[in-house]
Order: C-alpha cells, then structure tokens, then sequence
C-alpha cells in the first residue's frame, strides 16, 4: 500500500468518527496516529466531554469488536484476562476469554482498579497477548486500549504506575467543547446518537496494510538526533526528577511516522515531531517537587524543551 492509500484510509475513519466526535479533530487525529502506529491512549479528562463516544466511534469505524470495561477496585486481573474453569461436562479445563480480546478495549476509569488489577493489562499492551495457566492466547491483529481517568478525584484512586503509564503510546484530554460545537452536539443527539448510524469503513487488512506502510516511512539521521535531543533535553531539565525512556524515543519516532503517513507522505519531518512529543513525553516524565509547587505541568516542560531545542539540519 502507498502512502497516499494509507493516507486516504486514514481519512475514511477520521471522517466517520467525526460524525460523533464534534470539533476535536486534533484529538480524532491524534487516536488514529495511534492505532495506526498500533499503540494504546490515555484519555484524561472529566466525565461527559466524549471518552466514552470516541472510543465506541473507532470500533464501529475499523468493524472491530468493542467491550468497555468499568474499573472499580473490586475487579479482579481474572475479570479482564479471563479465567480457566473445570467444565464438569468434559471433565477438562477450559479457559473462558475476558473482555481484553475484543479488537478495541474501553478500560474506564482504570485508575479506580488496585495496582493488581491494572497490571493485568501489560503483557497484553506490550506484547498483544494474555498468558493464563502457563498456555499464552493472542490478541486480535488489530488491538487498542483507550483508557480514561478522572484528574480530579483523588479520593478512592491509585495513581497509575510510570510502567503502566509507559505502556501508553499517548495521552491527552478532550476538553469542553466549543459553544457552536456544543450546540451541534446537542441537536444531532435529541432523536437519536450519531454513533449508532456509524457503519464500518475499512478492515482489518486494510488497516494492517496502512500500519505496514506508516512503518516503512523514512526517518532521516537529522531527525532520529532531534529526536534524541528531545529525549536527552528531558534527562537533564532541571524541573524533572525523571526523563523519558528509550520507550519514549521509539514512540515518537513510530508515532511521527504514523502522521506523515496520514498526510500522504513517505518520510517524517520536524513538524510532527513538534507536533507530538508534548502528548507522548509529557506523561512519561516526572516533575520535581518544586515545579509542581510552581504550577508547571510536564507537558508545559515538555514544550520549554521543544522551544530550546534546535532542529537538526
């Protein structure tokens, strides 16, 4: 598949999604970089701004299966791997599959759930695929966690592990929308929701062939060294007691070749670069102390970083 195929792919469900998803099409934009750069997102954001909806409108859009998951601090790992059973009938063991094999995964509030539970989710992000009993299952081709989690509330939470939060290949919120968005939103759900008129509008192969091409995509010296002045810029920030992992240099390079693919193009340049290193870094660092007291965010550390930072000719 070309670029410009993939590229057009791409587009389809950007365009289905936003039949749903009003006025965030950086944020659709971005969820498709992922799943295209077959990786995981972090939605954190306050509760009835759309988590719930994108996440639905990516599973319809790509014809995949979609399970949400309500995390509580009652679940327990066997809830969402699956559990394996003596069926009487047989008299064998069988393993009864949990709600992580279906193609996209809604893991709500997953920063509800105790630390054990959360962790039933990372060989299946990393390695896309559940191990149970000694006998290892595989994920479908297609697999996606989008998670959400309330940064409000803090009572009754665990904050996610940096292992887990590493295990995202972006975060970002959605926010309010705006006021003629809002109004938009509001009309086209009075008879009915919009996400149930969405339709499938790709496959699995198809998608598998787009995420071959974005793979493929070049990556010049010059930009791999940007890349790595970024990275090495947030070992050595003075507002950071923690810089990103070699895991964050990978996502950004594998992320930035997903968007140039999507705009049709078969090599990655600085602008998606720029464009998505404060969403992909920003949760895999950690503030010191006193740049938290100050008000500054990772993100905001992130892009003092971008800004000093020159690119490499």
């Amino acid at each position: 598949m070309e670029p410009q195929e993939a590229a057009v792919v791409c587009r389809r469900i950007v365009d289905s999604i936003q039949q749903v998803i009003v006025g965030k099409a950086p944020q659709v934009e971005r969820t498709i970089c992922a799943l295209l750069a077959g990786g995981h997102v972090l939605l954190e954001d306050v509760p009835g701004v759309g988590k719930t909806m994108l996440a639905r409108s990516v599973a319809l859009s790509i014809g995949g299966e979609f399970q949400r998951i309500q995390f509580t601090p009652d679940l327990l790992p066997t809830d969402v791997t699956g559990v394996t059973i003596f069926d009487q009938r047989t008299q064998e063991f069988q393993f009864r599959r949990g709600p992580i094999f279906a193609g996209v995964i809604l893991a709500d509030e997953i920063n509800r759930a105790s630390p054990r539970t959360q962790s039933a989710l990372l060989e299946a992000m990393d390695e896309g695929q559940v191990t149970q009993d000694g006998v290892t299952y595989p994920l479908p081709p297609v697999f996606m966690v989008i998670a959400t989690e309330n940064p409000i509330e803090y009572e009754g939470v665990y904050p996610l592990p940096e292992s887990q939060l590493d295990r995202f290949l972006l975060r970002q919120d959605l926010g309010y929308p705006a006021r003629e968005d809002e109004k938009t939103v509001v009309q086209r759900q009075l008879v009915s929701h919009p996400v149930e008129q969405l339709q499938p509008v790709t496959t699995s192969e198809e998608l598998l062939a787009a995420r071959r091409t974005a793979r493929r995509c070049h990556v010049a010296d010059s930009v791999y060294d940007y890349v790595l002045d970024i990275v090495q810029a947030t070992r050595d920030s003075a507002n950071l007691r923690l810089g990103a992992s070699p895991r964050g240099t990978l996502a950004l390079i594998r992320c930035s070749q997903a968007l140039a693919t999507m705009r049709g193009r078969d090599f990655v340049s600085p602008d998606e670069v720029k464009m998505l290193a404060p969403d992909i870094l920003g949760h895999r660092v950690i503030l010191r102390p006193e740049a938290r007291m100050s008000g500054q965010t990772a993100g905001d550390v992130v892009r003092e970083i971008l800004e000093r930072t020159p690119v490499r000719a």
